[in-house]
């Protein structure tokens, strides 16, 4: 994808999330809406950290752009169910054990600061990450390529190719980070159709995003951090009416700071110039 269809792409998705909130601020509730496009932004927000974790996997395994179009297209279908599943049961627990909640709130708050305090500069290693080991000892993988290809046939034997592992890899994270992101839009709102809805409207612009992400990742470079932010201030509101009631914050006032951190992230990294090293 050309940067300025990814330019294109990514605003296309924008427009129709912040369209769709405003629909169903206006067909249904203000308060829904905002619901809506506050779990849509969280959502949006933290995919930014699965994608330069994509960004960290394709350049590790050296994956061509063709067979990258192909793993994002089959990892963001999987993403869908995947994420389906997990917000639907997440609900019912949190509905039948509201302890729950508070208990996820604390996950967030800790993966704030972990995001925090993260090296941005550690690169990624596939023979050290425990997915990649996981996936190899259960299938057997073929050492070459064999273009977009997830399986190939050899001696009779049906043999997955080092694309499939990238797939996996993804899925796989992807369900890791979902322990994070579903618990921080469930702060917003606890209707399933409200969760899964901006989920899935942030997920389906994640393809453009990544292109556009991969041409710009240092004009992101404090995005990330401010991600983090977001999640300090997710999780704080999740914890905060374990002390008092009064301690809720509304979805309205979640909505305006979760923008203004994010904004000064992206504006941070547009103005603040990169330290030239030796």
């Amino acid at each position: 994808m050309s940067l300025r269809n990814a330019v294109r792409w990514s605003l296309f998705w924008i427009a129709l999330s912040l369209a769709v909130s405003l629909g169903i601020g206006l067909f249904f509730t203000p308060e829904i809406g905002f619901q809506f496009g506050a779990g849509w932004l969280i959502e949006k927000a933290l995919s930014i950290d699965n994608l330069f974790v994509f960004l960290m996997l394709f350049t590790y395994f050296k994956v061509e752009p063709e067979a990258q179009r192909k793993v994002l297209n089959y990892g963001i279908l999987g993403v869908l169910v995947t994420r389906g599943v997990l917000i639907f049961l997440g609900i019912a627990l949190v509905n039948q054990f509201e302890w729950i909640l508070y208990l996820l709130g604390a996950v967030v708050l800790y993966t704030g600061v972990m995001m925090l305090i993260r090296d941005d500069e550690a690169e990624f290693d596939g023979e050290k990450n425990h997915i990649v080991k996981f996936v190899r000892r259960l299938i057997p993988v073929h050492g070459e390529y064999h273009g977009v290809k997830f399986f190939i046939q050899e001696n009779g034997k049906k043999i997955a190719t080092p694309l499939f592992v990238v797939l996996v890899v993804i899925e796989l994270t992807d369900v890791v980070f979902s322990f994070d992101s579903i618990p921080a839009v469930f702060s917003v709102s606890r209707d399933p159709w409200v969760v899964y809805g901006s989920n899935v409207l942030a997920v389906l612009g994640l393809r453009s995003l990544y292109f556009l992400l991969e041409r710009m990742h240092k004009a992101f470079r404090f995005v990330e951090k401010a991600v983090g932010v977001v999640l300090l201030f997710v999780g704080a509101k999740m914890v905060l009416p374990v002390f008092s009631p009064k301690l809720e914050i509304s979805t309205i006032a979640s909505l305006i700071v979760i923008f203004f951190v994010l904004t000064c992230g992206v504006l941070a990294s547009i103005f603040i110039k990169e330290e030239a090293t030796d």
